[in-house]
Formats: structure tokens, C-alpha cells, sequence
């Protein structure tokens, strides 16, 4: 095993999940490590410090979103939520308590595997590029140019803003409830109208076809992902 490989931590208190990802994740891309419960899990990510963390919601001690919630206290280790829970109000809660990526079982082992990678090669970006780019679209966040087509468009405040939030997280759900809050305040938190309204107007500014986006792409009932520009 090489000593540079990826240290992955698999919280799940179902063996035949860890064997299957064990298995999966294994050949020498990563080093795997293994925990039962939220307490093991704990333990294990401050002594290995691992790159990645696979955590299951259904642990037998404690619920993996407090699992979540205290391994944010203290750590920006990437999270992946892998669980059977599939309302939205789970992947939501879920995402707001500091979660990189949710993915539901049955799951496809070519899908996890992709998410991890992005969400890898983004933890190790000490700051946001930039210079965001992908296909036609170009954002500058130090001169502060939004480009389609190398022509600049004029955003309003807001509309830049809400996009630099999404360039910031690139790759990344980000949910209704944070965008509001980080960009309008705790008071809009029960206004999601405003977003849709500002989302849509980007849409219609940065899209070839507004109706069939591919850059800001939608979650439905969670919140946005802007496209990953790698």
C-alpha cells in the first residue's frame, strides 16, 4: 500500500457494507480504515486524521448527523453521507451539518467512487481558484468578471454574489436554507421565492438554454451545484 494513498474511513455498522467497500476501495489507490459506531468513528478520524470519511446515518450509539455535527467542530475532513434514509429532509439536514456529498443505497460503486474524487480533489484546494471555467463559462472572483462566449456580463449585486458562492463550492450541493443565509440573512430563511427569482435570472444571463441547464444544476428540494470545472 502506497504511503501516499488517500486515507478512507468507512463508518458503518453493517459488515457486509464495509467488506463490499473494503473491496472496492482497495488495490492500493486507498487506505482503508474501518469503524462500527459513531464513537469509534470519532476516535479513529482525530488519531489517522483520514482524507476521506464515508459515514453512515444509522449507527447504533448515535445518530451519524451528530457524528457529523462533532466532527465539524474541530476538522474540514471531506464527508460522504451513505445512507438508506432518501427523504429529502434527511439529505438536507445532512448537508447543513457539514456534509461534502449524500448518496443513497443501493448505490452504484462507479458513482461513489466519482464523488470521492471530487470531493478529494477539492479538500486539497487551499483556496477557491481565481479563476473559475468550465465550457463557455468564466468567472474572474479577483477582477470580479462573470464571461459567456468571452463576452462579460453584467450581473447585479446579488446575482454575483449568489454566483461566487456557488464557484466558491464548485462541485458541491449547497442547499436553499444556506444560500438565503449566507447571502440575504437568517430573516429570508422562509423566503426561498427570492432565490428561485436570482437563480432563474442567471440562468437566463449564463445558460445557452435556460430551460436545460448545465452549470447551475438543479437538486430537487435540497438546493444548487454549480457544474465542477475539472
Amino acid at each position: 500500500m502506497s504511503e501516499k494513498a488517500p486515507k478512507v474511513l468507512i463508518v458503518d455498522d453493517e459488515k457486509a457494507i464495509q467488506r463490499f467497500l473494503r473491496n472496492a476501495l482497495s488495490g492500493g489507490e486507498y487506505s482503508i480504515y474501518e469503524a462500527g459506531t459513531g464513537q469509534e468513528a470519532l476516535a479513529a478520524a482525530a488519531q489517522i486524521r483520514p482524507d476521506i470519511i464515508i459515514l453512515d446515518l444509522g449507527l447504533p450509539d448515535m445518530d451519524g448527523l451528530e457524528v457529523l455535527s462533532r466532527l465539524r467542530e474541530w476538522a474540514k475532513i471531506p464527508v460522504i453521507v451513505l445512507t438508506v434514509r432518501e427523504r429529502e429532509n434527511d439529505k438536507i439536514s445532512a448537508l447543513d451539518a457539514g456534509a461534502d456529498d449524500y448518496v443513497t443505497k443501493p448505490f452504484g460503486i462507479g458513482e461513489l467512487l466519482a464523488r470521492m474524487r471530487v470531493a478529494l480533489r477539492r479538500s486539497i484546494q487551499e483556496a477557491p481558484e481565481p479563476i473559475y471555467k468550465t465550457d463557455e463559462l468564466e468567472v474572474d472572483l479577483q477582477r470580479r468578471r462573470v464571461l459567456v462566449k468571452g463576452t462579460e456580463i453584467q450581473l447585479t449585486p446579488t446575482e454575483y454574489d449568489v454566483l461566487k458562492l456557488l464557484v466558491a463550492h464548485a462541485g458541491k450541493v449547497i442547499t436553499h436554507r444556506h444560500i438565503l443565509s449566507q447571502i440575504w440573512g437568517d430573516t429570508y430563511l422562509e423566503q426561498p421565492h427570492i432565490l428561485r427569482v436570482t437563480i432563474s435570472n442567471l440562468r437566463h444571463k449564463l445558460e445557452p438554454e435556460p430551460e436545460r441547464p448545465r452549470y447551475i444544476i438543479t437538486e430537487p428540494g435540497v438546493g444548487y451545484r454549480l457544474k465542477a470545472n475539472f
